[in-house]
């Protein structure tokens, strides 16, 4: 089933967005401001978001902006606003489509429609990361370990992202920070992060053999155990 989010303030048009959307099969979650949609979809995920422009706590174009520095999961941007500027200023923050209210039902369905199989069009192969036990859709952003689909956070997809399309070399803490965090985030966080990520990629997360730790350097993804006795 397809996982929609809808973030929108408006509690009678989220109402009745939702409702139609669930009668149409979509698995629908609503947060009525950009903090909690953000929030939520770092979270939970999902597999494509309907964005009110104008939010209270971040409004629309925060909210877009930062979940394209982690993921490419279809974005339709819904707006009471119809100037050309605003679509434009919409769709290079990185939004897929731009639909302005008042529109029909049908007429969202078929946008979005359009805007999943744009964003599942692919050849299977393109856009897919493999490495070890690891297989990453960054297109789909559906990750799978050892065959079986994983749930990761964006955060977590994408710093895994950067491990597996590097393997073998070591990526310097520095690096993956100024790449996944602003400037004044705690390193710890990344850490933490290493951390939930063996917790879902290796057998024995207490002994791992895939993300390695190299000391006073940062990390390294490997594909054969054997290295970890020299990581």
């Amino acid at each position: 089933m397809t996982r929609v989010l809808l973030i929108e303030d408006e509690e009678s048009f989220a109402d009745a967005l939702g409702f139609m959307l669930r009668r149409e099969g979509y698995e629908v979650t609503v947060a009525e401001d950009g903090i909690i949609g953000l929030t939520q979809f770092q979270e939970h995920g999902s597999d494509i978001i309907l964005l009110d422009l104008m939010l209270p706590g971040l409004p629309g174009t925060d909210v877009c902006r930062e979940i394209r520095k982690a993921s490419k999961v279809p974005i339709i941007m819904l707006t009471a606003k119809d100037s050309e500027v605003d679509r434009v200023v919409g769709l290079e923050l990185g939004a897929d489509d731009y639909i302005t209210k008042p529109y029909s039902a049908r007429e969202l369905l078929a946008r979005m429609k359009a805007v999943l199989r744009r964003s599942g069009g692919l050849p299977q192969e393109e856009g897919i990361l493999r490495a070890g036990p690891v297989e990453l859709d960054q297109e789909r952003h559906i990750a799978r370990i050892r065959g079986e689909v994983v749930h990761l956070t964006p955060k977590e997809f994408a710093l895994l992202a950067l491990l597996v399309g590097q393997t073998g070399r070591v990526l310097s803490r520095t690096f993956l920070m100024r790449q996944l965090w602003d400037e004044d985030a705690d390193s710890k966080t990344l850490d933490v992060h290493i951390k939930r990520l063996r917790a879902k990629v290796e057998i024995d997360p207490a002994s791992p053999e895939f993300i390695l730790t190299i000391r006073g350097l940062g990390y390294r993804f490997v594909t054969d155990a054997r290295a970890a006795a020299t990581g």
